[in-house]
């Protein structure tokens, strides 16, 4: 009786074993392909079954990155635009400075009008090369229009109203007019040079404050970044030396599996034996 019950499992048309360690290794072999394909990756997230609200966010924070790094580029190159205006208006303070320098002395009043008339010469030449710097431009926007550039700020559109710089403006425009070929001329243009002074020392303030915001916000944004490419590292980044302990496993497994499956598919060959 205890024979009859033994021989009821030898069976050759369904073999259980085979096909559960078929089963077993087809899993061990996706898991180790999964593995493998995080390995060469870099990601654990390879398709998003893996880690269906991890994905959602990670996509979310690359987006956010993305748009951070082009806010922080549009602040790189505001500090420049800012920049190329102050160098501009380094020069246009000397020039100014020379220019009250050519006033004091056509009021000397042992100078001839003959003299002044040379003096009025280079006052006026440099009153042309302040009218003309006040037509540059950066990549085709006027630096010295005065008007105020709003810079984006951020990754959702923020903006920072930075003030312009106009040296078309009446300050300028009549010191640069002013003319020193007599003592009261000289006189007048000293007063509209020292205004022009001032008022270029407030403007010249005014881009140190922009130039100093902007740092501030370009910094702002290159930390904001790296914590976003943190947080979304922890989501979406293979961790190297687990995964690949895993995989060892995986490897295993399957080396296993592939040796069990053989042993099963020997199983029926034991029925031959009841057949002699």
């Amino acid at each position: 009786m205890g024979a009859t019950q033994g021989l009821e499992y030898m069976v050759i048309n369904t073999n259980i074993s085979a096909q559960s360690s078929s089963r077993l290794l087809s899993e061990s072999s996706n898991m180790l392909s999964k593995s493998l394909a995080r390995l060469s990756s870099g990601s654990k997230i390879i398709s998003p079954e893996d880690d269906a609200a991890g994905l959602a966010v990670s996509v979310r924070f690359d987006a956010q990155i993305n748009r951070t790094s082009a806010a922080n580029a549009n602040v790189g190159n505001a500090i420049s635009f800012s920049q190329t205006q102050d160098g501009f208006l380094k020069k246009v303070a000397k020039a100014l400075d020379r220019m009250s320098e050519l006033s004091i002395l056509s009021q000397d009043v042992t100078k001839t009008d003959a003299d002044r008339t040379l003096y009025n010469a280079e006052f006026t030449t440099l009153g042309g090369y302040i009218d003309n710097v006040a037509t540059k431009d950066f990549n085709g926007v006027n630096l010295f229009d005065g008007t105020t550039q709003n810079v984006t700020s951020d990754g959702d559109g923020g903006v920072f109203a930075m003030s312009g710089v106009n040296l078309a403006a009446g300050t300028y425009t009549t010191a640069t007019a002013s003319t020193v070929d007599t003592t009261a001329n000289a006189g007048t243009a000293l007063t509209n040079i020292k205004a022009a002074i001032v008022q270029l020392t407030s403007d010249r303030a005014n881009l140190g404050a922009n130039i100093s915001r902007l740092n501030f916000t370009s910094e702002q944004l290159g930390v904001l970044k790296d914590n976003l490419s943190q947080a979304s590292s922890r989501i979406k980044d293979v961790d190297v030396a687990d995964e690949s302990t895993s995989f060892a496993r995986y490897n295993i497994l399957v080396q296993a599996g592939t040796a069990m499956l053989s042993q099963a598919n020997q199983t029926p060959n034991s029925v031959l034996k009841l057949l002699q």
